[in-house]
């Protein structure tokens, strides 16, 4: 497991940067608030009624962009940060069937991106918690493994980004789970996912490990959504002058 050190986080807090700012839902705007708290600009906001706004020439004005639109518009806004040869911080989920192209163009073109499905430190750290209880139940066969994921029911995805980490971790330390389903069916190879869309609910993740004597439970609840505000803004100051593919991973282990 990681050992992270967390006073790391907060010198990461440089000089004022200008920020373009994609998506204005309530992750935007809860970004908007962090940044001017950590004194940087936001220079450029775009949301549905001001597309024409969204233009090479204004986005070349930002430091760097951060991306929390929706799943249909994230991959043309990285494509258009890429052409004004801005670095971009993507939180939007829902669209990675085009991310290995995305990777591929930004390593090719020395561009930059950095993605994550779960900006929170605390979900990263569960994340780390998770993969270490999957290589430890990797030894137990009576012990069958599903996912539960509960969040607001504005949220176009099913299952969340954090889940299907979640899943991909558990499927690389359990030999016996091959994959994961959508749903409460449950089978020998697959990971269930149950995806739960209630009131305005952060964002909950549970893990269950299940047996005819016992069971033990994972779980991570978010409060409100300052935690994924404050990690997508330091994903922005630790990008910032460089170039390259990042993850949270890069970011919880710089020095």
């Amino acid at each position: 497991m990681c050992i992270y050190s967390f006073p790391f986080l907060f010198l990461l807090k440089i000089l004022s940067m200008k920020l373009a700012l994609l998506g204005y839902g309530k992750m935007g705007r809860e970004i908007e608030k962090m940044a001017l708290q950590r004194n940087h600009t936001i220079i450029l906001l775009i949301d549905i009624n001001n597309q024409d706004e969204f233009t090479t020439s204004n986005l070349k004005k930002a430091d760097v962009a951060i991306d929390f639109s929706t799943p249909d518009s994230a991959f043309p806004n990285i494509m258009k940060c890429f052409e004004a040869d801005v670095p971009i911080v993507c939180g939007t989920t829902g669209w990675l069937d085009r991310f290995k192209e995305v990777v591929t163009y930004c390593e090719k073109n020395e561009k930059t991106f950095f993605y994550a499905s779960n900006y929170s430190i605390g979900v990263n750290i569960f994340f780390d918690i998770n993969r270490k209880l999957a290589s430890l139940m990797n030894r137990f066969d009576d012990y069958n493994v599903s996912i539960e994921e509960i969040h607001h029911i504005h949220k176009l995805d099913a299952p969340s980004g954090t889940a299907i980490t979640l899943a991909e971790g558990i499927i690389n330390e359990l030999e016996r789970k091959k994959d994961w389903i959508l749903g409460k069916e449950q089978n020998e190879n697959s990971i269930s996912i149950q995806a739960i869309r209630e009131n305005e609910i952060p964002g909950t993740h549970s893990i269950k490990y299940d047996s005819p004597i016992d069971s033990i439970d994972l779980k991570h609840t978010a409060k409100n959504r300052k935690g994924l505000a404050l990690g997508a803004l330091l994903a922005a100051e630790f990008i910032k002058n460089k170039k390259g593919c990042y993850s949270m991973n890069e970011l919880m282990n710089a020095e």
